[in-house]
C-alpha cells in the first residue's frame, strides 16, 4: 500500500501537470502587429505667388491749341490715340490742350509729372526753355520736344520735315494760280515756318518760274480770328492760292468764302472748303509716337539728335490732292515725291539765292539739317524780309 504521503504528492503533480495543460490548450496567439502605414508622399512645394502685373507707363502730351483745331494739335493727337490702342494695356495716355508758352508750359509739365506720368512730350517750339527746367529737376522723367533744338539727358528732341509738304503744296500752287501772285499766311518768324516758305515758293517755281509769294505775320500759332484777317488780307492784296502756317483751318475756310484755292496744312482739312481746298500737307505723327513708347517701354530711350522725319520715313505726304489739278502737275508731284523718299531729290540744292541776290548755296551744293535749322532769309520770288533781320 502506498505511503499516504507519497499518494499525495503523486495527485499534486498530476493536478499541476492538468493545469499546464488546459493553460496550453487555452492560450491564443497574440495578433500580427498591424503593418506601419506606407509612408505619405512628400507634398509638393507650393507654387511661387505670380508676379504682380507691371503698371502700365503713364504717357502725357502738351499742344499748344485745341485738339480740335483740325491741324497741328489735332495732327499730334491721332499720334497719341494710335499709341494708345496699340499699346492697350501697356501705356495710359493724356493731354493737356490750350497750353500757352512759358510760365504756363512749365506749370502744366510740373502737374503731370506729379500724376506720375513717366514719359512728356510737348508739342511746341516755345515749351523748349521750360521743359528744361522741369527736366532738370525730375531725372527719372523721359520728356521729348518737337520742333526745338536743346537736349538734356533726359530731354530728346523731335521733328517733321514740314518743308517737305510745303514743297509739295508749291508743286499744285504753281501750276494752279492765274494771278502769278501766291499768299502765305506765317506764324512766328523762326526758322521752321521761314523754311516753310521758302520751300514752298521753291516747289512753285518749277510749275511757274514767274509767280511770287506775298507773306502776312500774325504772331502766334492759332487765332483764327486773326488767321482770317490775314488771309482776307493777302486776297485783296492779289493772291489767289493761299497757303499757311498755321493751326487752325481759318486760312481754306476763307479762300472757300472769297472764292479762290488753298491748302490744308498739318492735317487734311478738305471738309473745311472742299470747293477752295486743292490739297492737304499732312503730318504723321504716328510712326514717330510709337517708336518712342516702344523705346521707353523696352528701356532702349536714350537722348541724342534731334529726331527729324520726313517723306522717307512715311511722316510727311500731300494727299486729298483737288480733281481739276492737271494730270501733267500730278506726275511731275509724284516723280519728286519719289526723289524724296528715296534720297535722290534735294529742295535744297544751289545755285540758290536770297531775295536780295546773295547767293545762299553754290552750284550743285546740297543743305545739311544744320543749314536748313538756320534759314533766317527768303529765297528769291519770296517779297518783303524776314522780321528781326536785316534782310541781307
Amino acid at each position: 500500500m502506498m505511503d499516504i504521503n507519497k499518494r499525495t504528492a503523486l495527485r499534486l503533480a498530476m493536478a499541476s501537470a492538468a493545469t499546464l495543460t488546459m493553460a496550453a490548450c487555452g492560450q491564443k496567439e497574440a495578433p500580427a502587429p498591424a503593418p506601419a502605414p506606407a509612408p505619405e508622399a512628400a507634398a509638393a512645394p507650393a507654387a511661387a505667388p505670380a508676379p504682380a502685373p507691371a503698371e502700365p507707363l503713364k504717357a502725357a502730351w502738351i499742344y499748344v491749341g485745341p485738339v480740335g483745331d483740325g491741324g497741328w494739335s489735332y495732327a499730334h493727337d491721332n499720334g497719341r490715340k494710335a499709341v494708345e490702342k496699340d499699346f492697350a494695356g501697356k501705356v495710359v495716355t493724356s493731354f493737356v490742350e490750350n497750353v500757352p508758352e512759358g510760365a504756363d508750359t512749365e506749370r502744366v509739365a510740373r502737374d503731370l509729372v506729379a500724376q506720375g506720368n513717366k514719359l512728356i512730350f510737348g508739342t511746341s517750339f516755345g515749351f523748349m526753355e521750360p521743359m528744361l527746367k522741369v527736366a532738370a529737376d525730375n531725372p527719372d522723367v523721359k520728356f521729348e520736344h518737337a520742333t526745338g533744338y536743346k537736349t538734356a539727358p533726359n530731354l530728346r528732341t523731335y521733328d517733321s520735315r514740314t518743308y517737305e509738304g510745303a514743297f509739295m503744296a508749291g508743286v499744285i500752287a504753281g501750276a494752279m494760280t492765274k494771278a502769278n501772285v501766291l499768299g502765305v499766311v506765317g506764324t512766328v518768324p523762326i526758322p521752321e515756318v521761314v523754311r516753310n516758305i521758302n520751300s514752298f515758293t521753291l516747289g512753285a517755281q518749277i510749275s511757274n518760274p514767274k509767280i511770287k509769294t506775298m507773306v502776312v505775320w500774325i504772331n502766334e500759332w492759332h487765332n483764327p480770328p486773326k488767321e482770317t484777317e490775314a488771309a482776307t488780307s493777302l486776297i485783296n492784296g492779289g493772291a489767289d492760292v493761299l497757303f499757311q502756317n498755321t493751326d487752325s483751318p481759318a486760312v481754306l475756310k476763307t479762300a472757300e468764302s472769297m472764292g479762290k484755292r488753298a491748302f490744308g496744312w498739318d492735317s487734311d482739312m478738305t471738309a473745311y472748303g472742299p470747293k477752295a481746298h486743292l490739297a492737304s500737307a499732312i503730318i504723321n505723327w504716328e510712326p514717330y509716337y510709337k517708336k518712342a513708347v516702344g523705346e521707353v517701354l523696352d528701356g532702349t530711350w536714350k537722348t541724342g539728335p534731334n529726331q527729324w522725319w520726313g517723306v522717307k520715313e512715311g511722316a510727311i505726304d500731300l494727299v486729298s490732292i483737288a480733281d481739276d489739278v492737271p494730270a501733267e502737275a500730278k506726275a511731275r508731284l509724284e516723280e519728286l515725291k519719289a526723289g524724296l523718299k528715296d534720297g535722290s531729290y534735294h529742295i535744297w540744292k544751289g545755285p540758290l539765292s536770297d531775295n536780295t541776290g546773295k547767293e545762299v548755296l553754290a552750284e550743285g551744293k546740297v543743305a545739311d539739317d544744320d543749314f536748313l535749322r538756320g534759314i533766317n532769309f527768303f529765297v528769291k520770288g519770296v517779297e518783303g524780309k524776314v522780321p528781326g533781320t536785316d534782310g541781307k
